[in-house]
C-alpha cells in the first residue's frame, strides 16, 4: 500500500516539533537541568519548566537532599497580598531566584522583593542595580567591562562610576570583538542590540582583564543589500569585513591584559593570532591560571598543522612557548571545532589532548621544559573532556567514548592516574553521559540516556556514586504528538569495511504493510556531528523528527570524514569537503537498511539540509541522481572559494584551491536531474545569499528547472520566520515525494524572546 498523505494535524504536529528545540521544556519536561551555584557551589537551584509556568528545585548534594526551594503556594499568596497582583503558584511572575540565608530575592511586576521562608512575609527591597546582557562582570560582582564604540570600558557596580580601559579603538581595529564574519549583526539588528559583550576574560582575583584587539583593516569587504528596512526606506547596504580562502588577509587577534583599577594595557610581545572564525578567548583557546601569575594560549599557523601553548606574563607582556606539536594534517586541540581544547595547565604539568597515535588521548609535559613525561590514557578509543585534575591523588577525571561496544559515540565518565596507571570507568553502564562540574568540583552533575532512552539527572560523587537524583525526564506531552523514538542503526560504509552510524525515524502512525518516502536529514561536518549519541539532539533534530510527523520515514547518519571517531575517521575529510561528510556511504546506508525495511521506498528518496547541509543535500542530487529524486537546500554554502577561511582551510587545506573548487555546487550545477528548492535568507550574513544566487544562476544557464525563495530580511538560522519556511519545505517534500497536494495550513510566527536568544548563544 502506498503511504499516506500528510494532514493538518500531521502537519500541527510537525510544528510542535519543529518548536521544541526553541523552546526546550514545552514537550519535555525535566530533560535539561541548568544549575544556578550557591554557597560557592555547594549548593545549586534550579527551575524545571512546566505546564503555564515553572517550579524551582534545591539541591543539597552533601546532604543528599532535593526538594522545593519555597513553598509555592505560599509564597504566590504572599505575593499576590503584598504587590496587590493576582499570582498563579503554578506561573510565577519570575524566571531566576537568589537564595539568600533563610530567605529568597526576585524580581516581579518590576520591582525587587525579598520572601522570608519561615513568616512568608513578601517586602519590597532596593533593587539591585540592573545589569546588562552586553556587559561582563567581574568574579566578585564589584566591577562590569563593556565595549563602548571601539574601546572597552570598565563600570562599578556599587556607585555607577565609569572609565575608559582602553582608548586607541578605531573601526575594524577594536577591542572586545569577535570577527565580522560571526558577529550575527542581522539578528542582533532584529533584537535591538548594538553587538555582542565583549570577548574578555576576567582575572581571578578580579583586578585585570584579558582581550585583545581585533584587526580586520585589511579583511576583504563583503556587501549586503536589505531591501526593506524596517524604517522603511530606500533599501540600505550592509558592509561586512569577511575573508575568503587563500585570502592575504585575516581577522587577527591582538592579546592584551587591562589593569582596570590603573586603566594601564599590557600588549602580549608576540605575533598577533590568526581568528578566521571565533575571538580566542569566546572559544576558550586563551586563559588565566588558576592563581592569575600567568596567562596560557593556544596558537596555529594558517595551515593548521601545528599547535603550540604559549604563556603571556600579565605584569610585562613576555610570551614564552610551552610546547607544540606539529602533524600532517591538522593538529587539533579537540575535533569539535567549537568545543573548549581538551588541555589543562596544572602547577608544573601540563596536561595536552594529541591523537598521535591515531586516538584522541592525553599526554603529560613538563610545564617549565615542555619535556614529554609520558601518555595518561591509550586505547582505541578518545577523550572528549577532562573533567577534573585531583593534583593531590595525582588522578585525572574525564569523559571518553568508544568504550561502549554497541556505539562507539556514546561518552562514559573515567578516571586514571597522571602516571597512566589505574584507569577505571566512573559509570558502569552503556548510556550516554553529558556532565557539569561545579568550579569547586566536590561533585558532578551526570545526565544519562541514550538516542532513545530519556535522561535522568543525578548528582554524583567521583567514585561514581549517586549523591541525589534530580529529575527523569517527563515525555508524555512528547508522545502525544505521535513521535516515537527513534531507532539507533549501524551498518557498513561505501568501503565495505568500516561501521558508521545513524539513527532512523519512523513516520507518525507508522504502519509496516505500507511504503513511505525517505527523506536523508544531512549535515556533512566535519566540525560537528549529523547526531548526538544522546536523547533530543537539540538544534541537529531541528528537521528529522517534524518529516517523521508528516509521514516521512527520515534517516540521519554520520559518515567518513564526521567527528567522534579515530583520527583517520575524521581524516577522511581533509582535502575531501566535496564528499559531504560521505555521501557515498549516506547511500550505501540507505540500501542496506531498506533491505530488511520494505516499506522504506528507495524511488522516493529526498535529501534535506541547512547551512552545510544544505551544501550536501545539493551535492547529494549532484553526485548521486539515482538515489537522490528530490531536495531542499537551505542557506547552502555552496561554493567553497567564497566561504569562511576558518572552516575551509581548516578541512581542505590552506593552500589548496582544487580542493575547493570541488567542493563547489556551482560547478556542477549541469548534473541536476531532480527536483530542488532553494531556501536563502536576504540578510543571511554567516553564508551570503550569493551562495545559492550564483548556483541559481548556473541552474538557469543549463535551463533547469528547480524553485527559489529568498526570503526578505531573514539571517541565516531563519528564526523570526522559522515556521514559515520550514512549512513551504515540507510542502515543497508532500508535493514532490508523496505526490500530493499539502493541506491549507497557516503557521503560527514564533516571537524571538529572551529563552529563544539564550539558546541561540548557549
Amino acid at each position: 500500500m502506498a503511504g499516506t498523505v500528510s494532514t493538518s494535524e500531521d502537519y500541527r504536529a510537525a510544528e510542535q516539533l519543529l518548536r521544541r528545540p526553541a523552546r526546550p521544556g514545552e514537550l519535555v519536561v525535566g530533560d535539561k537541568v541548568r544549575p544556578q551555584w550557591i554557597d560557592g557551589g555547594a549548593r545549586f537551584w534550579y527551575a524545571v519548566p512546566g505546564g503555564a509556568g515553572r517550579r524551582f528545585v534545591l539541591v543539597d548534594p552533601a546532604a543528599g537532599t532535593r526538594g522545593p526551594a519555597f513553598d509555592h503556594a505560599r509564597l504566590a499568596a504572599a505575593l499576590a497580598g503584598a504587590s496587590g497582583q493576582q499570582v498563579d503558584p503554578e506561573a510565577l511572575p519570575f524566571p531566576a531566584i537568589e537564595p539568600t540565608g533563610n530567605a529568597v530575592e526576585f524580581d516581579a511586576f518590576g520591582e525587587r522583593w525579598c520572601c522570608r521562608l519561615d513568616s512568608y512575609a513578601c517586602e519590597r527591597v532596593e533593587p539591585t542595580p540592573p545589569g546588562t546582557p552586553l556587559a561582563v562582570p567581574s568574579p566578585d560582582g564589584k566591577v562590569a567591562v563593556s565595549r563602548r564604540g571601539h574601546d572597552l570600558w570598565a563600570h562599578s557596580l556599587p556607585d555607577g562610576r565609569e572609565w575608559a580601559l582602553t582608548t586607541d579603538g578605531e573601526p575594524d581595529h577594536q577591542y572586545g570583538t569577535g570577527p565580522a564574519c560571526t558577529s550575527n549583526a542581522t539578528l542582533l539588528r532584529k533584537l535591538g542590540l548594538p553587538h555582542l559583550p565583549p570577548a574578555v576574560a576576567w582575572s581571578p582575583d578580579s583586578t585585570k582583564v584579558l582581550a585583545h584587539r581585533t584587526d580586520e583593516r585589511r579583511v576583504r569587504q563583503t556587501h549586503l543589500v536589505e531591501a526593506g528596512p524596517a524604517d522603511g526606506g530606500a533599501p540600505a547596504l550592509h558592509t561586512q569585513r569577511y575573508a575568503y580562502p587563500g585570502d592575504e588577509n585575516l581577522p587577527q587577534a591582538e592579546l592584551v591584559v587591562l589593569d582596570v583599577a590603573e586603566a594601564t594595557v599590557v600588549r602580549a610581545q608576540a605575533e598577533p593570532l590568526l581568528m578566521p572564525t571565533m575571538s580566542p578567548i569566546s572559544a576558550r583557546w586563551a586563559w588565566w591560571a588558576p592563581d592569575g601569575s600567568a596567562v596560557y594560549y593556544l596558537g596555529q599557523p594558517r595551515d593548521r598543522r601545528s599547535l603550540t601553548l604559549h604563556r603571556l606574563d600579565p605584569a610585562t607582556g613576555e610570551v614564552a612557548v610551552v610546547l607544540s606539536e606539529t602533524g600532517a594534517t591538522r593538529v587539533e586541540p579537540n575535533q569539535w571545532m567549537f568545543e573548549p581544547p581538551i588541555v589543562r595547565v596544572l602547577v608544573d604539568e601540563v596536561l595536552w589532548y594529541s591523537q598521535r597515535d591515531g586516538w584522541g588521548h592525553l599526554y603529560r609535559y613538563d610545564l617549565n621544559t615542555g619535556a614529554l613525561l609520558g601518555q595518561v590514557t591509550a586505547g582505541r578509543w578518545a577523550v572528549r573532556q577532562i573533567l577534573r585534575v585531583d593534583e593531590v591523588e595525582r588522578v585525572v577525571y574525564f569523559t571518553a567514548s568508544g568504550l561502549v561496544d554497541d556505539d562507539p559515540y556514546r561518552r562514559t565518565v573515567c578516571r586514571v592516574g597522571l602516571d597512566g596507571s589505574g584507569f577505571a570507568t566512573v559509570t558502569d553502564d552503556a548510556l550516554d553521559h553529558v556532565v557539569t562540574v561545579p568550579d569547586h568540583q566536590e561533585y558532578f552533575l551526570d545526565s544519562a540516556s541514550t538516542v532513545d532512552t530519556p535522561p535522568v539527572t543525578t548528582v554524583r560523587d567521583w567514585t561514581g556514586r549517586v549523591l541525589v537524583e534530580l529529575e527523569r525526564a517527563d515525555i508524555s506531552a512528547l508522545t502525544a504528538t505521535g513521535w516515537t523514538p527513534p531507532e539507533r542503526f549501524r551498518v557498513t560504509a561505501a568501503d565495505g569495511v568500516t561501521d558508521v552510524y545513524g539513527v532512523l525515524y519512523r513516520p507518525r502512525g507508522f504502519d509496516p504493510a505500507r511504503s513511505y518516502p525517505v527523506v536523508d536529514t544531512v549535515y556533512p561536518g566535519p566540525q560537528v556531528d549529523r547526531v548526538a549519541p544522546g536523547f533530543d539532539p537539540g538544534g541537529m533534530g531541528l528537521d528529522a523528527e517534524p518529516l517523521a510527523a508528516l509521514g516521512f520515514v527520515v534517516v540521519a547518519l554520520d559518515g567518513r570524514g564526521t567527528p567522534g571517531r579515530s583520527k583517520s575517521f575524521h581524516d577522511a575529510s581533509y582535502g575531501r569537503l566535496a564528499d559531504a561528510g560521505g555521501l557515498a556511504d549516506h547511500v550505501a546506508a540507505l540500501r542496506q537498511l531498506a533491505r530488511t525495511r520494505p516499506w522504506m521506498d528507495l524511488d522516493r528518496v529526498g535529501a534535506f539540509g541547512h547551512s552545510g547541509g544544505g551544501f550536501a543535500a545539493v551535492r547529494a542530487m549532484l553526485d548521486f541522481p539515482e538515489t537522490y529524486r528530490v531536495g531542499v537546500a537551505l542557506a547552502g554554502s555552496h561554493d567553497a572559494r567564497c566561504f569562511s577561511p576558518g572552516f575551509v582551510e581548516a578541512y581542505d587545506g590552506a593552500d589548496n584551491p582544487e580542493a575547493w573548487a570541488r567542493a563547489s555546487n556551482v560547478e556542477l550545477a549541469d548534473r541536476l536531474a531532480g527536483r530542488l528548492l532553494l531556501v536563502h535568507g536576504e540578510m543571511d550574513d554567516q553564508v551570503h545569499p550569493h551562495h545559492t544566487l550564483r548556483l541559481a544562476d548556473r541552474l538557469v544557464a543549463a535551463g533547469k528547472d528547480f524553485e527559489l525563495l529568498v526570503v526578505p530580511g531573514a539571517e541565516h538560522t531563519f528564526l523570526d520566520c522559522l515556521a514559515y519556511v520550514r512549512t513551504r519545505c515540507w510542502d515543497f517534500l508532500v508535493r514532490e515525494l508523496m505526490g500530493a497536494q499539502p493541506p491549507a495550513h497557516r503557521p503560527a510566527p514564533i516571537a524571538i524572546g529572551p529563552e529563544l536568544l539564550g539558546e541561540l548563544f548557549a
